[in-house]
């Protein structure tokens, strides 16, 4: 079709790549499409997308070296940036201007498809603002697709805003996007390329990201698999996928399984063998694939040319960096008179050229060592579901961590046997999610943080928990902003909890001492840190002798009556003068208030 594509992530910080844009980068691609991925600030999109057009019109391959120098002056406008470039003329800067007003009045490059993803709704304002600013992109009879998370859980929101419907759910049966086109896009395998044009590095990277399920049994209030995938699959086949990626992107290390309820499927004996079948039994490792060689297969192949034409200057650079004076300036003739040094200028012809040189280096330079694997059903198991035969199936492969959900504090008999099943079957690395600021209380909290520090004592078991808060995704009232407050919680006692975390990375593994340090040794040490002024608490042995010593001592010297009033005002968690100056009248109050003001770099 030959149609020019553009898949569109916003620019928030996300961990996982978007398997749905990765998904559709296979689809266009089998449509003979032009695939372009961005995820950024779409103005840098824009000066570079209009930098591409000027160099081509100056046609001088002298100015690959000044390139980004170009591109910021399309985006910034200042003449002076331009000095930079030596015998860049007057001629040469009034073509330049040319591009730097079309930058100023968005005339951008078109395009015929932009598929923009969305993620969770506190990132609302990012994505609408994403979504209006590809507008811009988009040719006069082009089209704009909208999907993911947001898209499938507030569509009518996002059309008020944007005035384009989204699509909602998957993209489970042909002929959704291109009537006829016959490919089930959500079962095609991911487009890993996509991942080499962007600067953008996600956390959770060297991993096949599949589902073997979908969707749950459960029908959790605070979920929106429900809505998201409301039909649960029992089983999906990865053997062929994994294949592909193995072949085309190079073999990667971990297998993240993004399965919502695993346990559920009556076909789970059938998931674990093909998982060890797919080189990840316990024990398994792997050794990867030549990044060269993968990049320079696909440059062969004429795949997604301008990722991996940057990739290989990358490489070249890697490989420069490991040779010899001498041998370095030999190299960088080599690649100067082949045009490989700079991505602008570089062929796939050059690259080919230059093989039989390049390939020695590399493996010299560079070796592969096996490497141990992991599998990860990122999304937990169902502790209910838990049994010692699953257990013991599931202890054949080589699961690390394994997460079990524990929502509720009530499932706490549940969650523990579910451990202690995990750990008679030699499963020793563990992992999990709290939910609170649900229906919670904040003791519930404490108690299943407490729960998992005793198991790790207890049977000498790893168990990181991370505290999650909940944000209701789908309320108007809430789903733009992450300043829900559960009915049993205020927002002191989130904050505390959240400078606490701050602490520890967001996470609470083994040790009790070090617990009982950030969390309190009992219920009562642990209510004493969530009224805790938020200075004593991130600084907590700076202050530990001193400040915070002063401030329990007149906090809990208050009468009932005053105590209660110094609550009502400390759990709103606003400071400000305006604020506490009202109670100058009451000096037991006042003072106590006044600890709340201090800062933490004080």
């Amino acid at each position: 079709m030959n149609r020019k594509i553009l898949l569109v992530e916003p620019n928030y910080k996300n961990k996982y790549p978007p398997m749905p844009l990765m998904k559709l980068a296979s689809y266009y691609r089998r449509c003979n499409d032009d695939v372009r991925f961005y995820k950024g600030d779409l103005k840098n999109l824009a000066a570079e997308l209009l930098c591409e057009q000027l160099y081509k019109e100056l046609n001088d391959e002298f100015l690959a070296k000044y390139y980004d120098i170009m591109k910021k002056y399309i985006r910034i406008g200042k003449l002076s940036i331009l000095e930079d470039i030596p015998f860049f003329d007057d001629d040469y800067v009034e073509i330049a201007r040319k591009y730097r007003l079309r930058f100023m009045h968005k005339d951008f490059p078109k395009f015929d498809v932009i598929a923009i993803t969305t993620l969770f709704t506190f990132y609302w304002a990012q994505t609408i603002d994403t979504i209006n600013y590809c507008k811009f992109f988009k040719k006069e009879n082009g089209k704009i697709y909208i999907g993911g998370i947001a898209a499938t859980i507030l569509p009518t929101h996002i059309e008020e805003e944007t005035g384009i419907k989204p699509i909602v759910g998957l993209l489970d049966k042909p002929g959704i996007l291109d009537k006829d086109n016959n490919d089930i896009i959500d079962e095609l395998p991911l487009d890993y390329s996509i991942l080499e044009e962007i600067d953008y590095t996600y956390p959770a990277h060297d991993a096949y990201f599949s589902y073997m399920t979908r969707g749950c049994i459960r029908q959790c209030k605070f979920c929106a698999v429900k809505i998201i995938e409301p039909n649960y699959k029992n089983y999906i086949s990865i053997v062929h996928q994994l294949d592909y990626i193995d072949n085309k992107f190079g073999k990667q290390r971990d297998l993240l399984l993004m399965d919502n309820n695993v346990f559920a499927s009556d076909q789970f004996n059938r998931i674990v063998d093909e998982i060890k079948d797919c080189g990840f039994q316990r024990g398994a490792t792997y050794k990867p694939s030549s990044e060269y060689e993968i990049t320079y297969n696909n440059i062969v192949d004429n795949y997604n040319l301008r990722a991996y034409l940057k990739k290989i200057i990358k490489i070249y650079d890697k490989i420069s960096n490991k040779l010899s004076e001498q041998d370095a300036g030999k190299f960088y003739v080599l690649r100067e008179n082949e045009g490989l040094l700079y991505t602008q200028t570089a062929t796939r012809e050059a690259v080919i050229d230059i093989d039989d040189v390049v390939r020695p280096l590399y493996n010299k330079y560079f070796k592969t060592l096996n490497r141990k694997r992991s599998i990860d059903f990122n999304q937990g198991i169902d502790a209910r579901l838990v049994t010692n035969e699953k257990m013991k199936k599931l202890s054949e492969v080589a699961i690390n961590p394994l997460r079990i959900a524990f929502d509720h504090y009530e499932q706490k008999d549940i969650y523990v046997k579910a451990v202690e099943t995990a750990a008679q079957n030699n499963i020793t690395h563990l992992s999990n999610y709290l939910l609170y600021n649900f229906h919670d209380k904040p003791e519930h909290l404490y108690y299943r943080m407490r729960i998992n520090v005793d198991l790790c004592e207890k049977h000498n078991v790893t168990i990181y928990s991370f505290p999650m808060k909940y944000h209701p995704i789908d309320d108007p009232d809430y789903f733009r902003n992450r300043d829900y407050i559960g009915e049993h919680w205020n927002r002191k006692f989130i904050r505390a909890v959240q400078a606490v975390l701050n602490a520890t990375k967001g996470k609470i593994g083994r040790g009790l001492s070090f617990f009982n340090e950030a969390f309190g040794e009992d219920i009562d040490g642990f209510f004493n840190i969530l009224w805790m002024p938020e200075a004593f608490i991130i600084s907590r042995f700076k202050y530990k002798d001193n400040l915070t010593k002063e401030w329990q001592e007149k906090f809990y010297s208050l009468s009932e009556e005053k105590l209660k009033i110094a609550k009502d005002v400390i759990s709103v968690n606003n400071f400000d003068e305006e604020v506490i100056s009202k109670f100058k009248s009451d000096n037991d109050i006042y003072e106590v208030l006044k600890y709340y003001q201090i800062k933490r770099d004080k």
